[in-house]
Parts: structure tokens; sequence; C-alpha cells
């Protein structure tokens, strides 16, 4: 994919709320750049887990859309063997713990600590 047609643009380029959302955006990118995934498996997956959230109650007003471009991002690199589920929740409790002792407005940084059970 070389072109990122229907994604928020503006004069400088691709527009993201936040720094997250770029940075699993240009994940899923790379990802397919190296062939791990064809794009219309990733484009299937992606819709797959937006229909699954709209089914939930998911009010579809495009708040939410990269919360849905991550749930299929660790779909895909789960279901291709990249990293296991209990690895994903290893580091999403990390960077849960990270972010709670992170004063607001300050980076976000991971430390061995973060992984203590």
């Amino acid at each position: 994919m070389t072109t990122a047609e229907g994604f928020p643009r503006d004069d400088s380029g691709l527009v993201f709320r936040e720094a997250w959302e770029a940075q699993a955006f240009a994940l899923a990118l790379a990802l397919h750049e190296r062939g791990v995934f064809a794009w219309s498996e990733w484009t299937a997956t992606l819709a797959e887990e937006i229909r699954r959230a709209q089914s939930a109650g998911d009010p579809d007003t495009g708040e939410t859309y990269y919360r849905h471009w991550l749930a299929a991002l660790e779909r895909m690199v789960v279901a291709k063997g990249l990293t296991t589920p209990a690895t994903l929740t290893r580091y999403h409790d990390a960077w849960d713990a990270a972010a709670h002792r992170t004063p607001h407005g300050k980076p976000i940084e991971l430390q061995q600590d973060d992984f203590a059970p």
C-alpha cells in the first residue's frame, strides 16, 4: 500500500489524534511491507474488528477507529506467530503500570519493574 486513501490528512500529510495511533498505523504498514500479511488479509481482519465492535455497541463515530486498528494488529501478530497473547498481556500490563507512575505530560518509559507480577 503506497497511499493512505481514506485516512485523515492535512497539508502536512496523515493526521492522527494521538501518537500511538500513528505508531500502530506505521507498524501495520511495516509488517505488510515485510510480507508478514497481505493487505487484503489486513483489511478483512480490520473490518471484522470494526463489525465486532459495532455489534457490541460501538457508535462508529470515528473516534475509536484506531482502537479497532490496534485490536486487528494484535490479532494478526498472534495469528502469524510473531507473539503470543500472554506476551501482549504482559506488555499491556507493563505499559499500564508505567503510565500510572508517570506524571501527566511526561513521556511514559518502560522500566524493568513495570514487568513485575
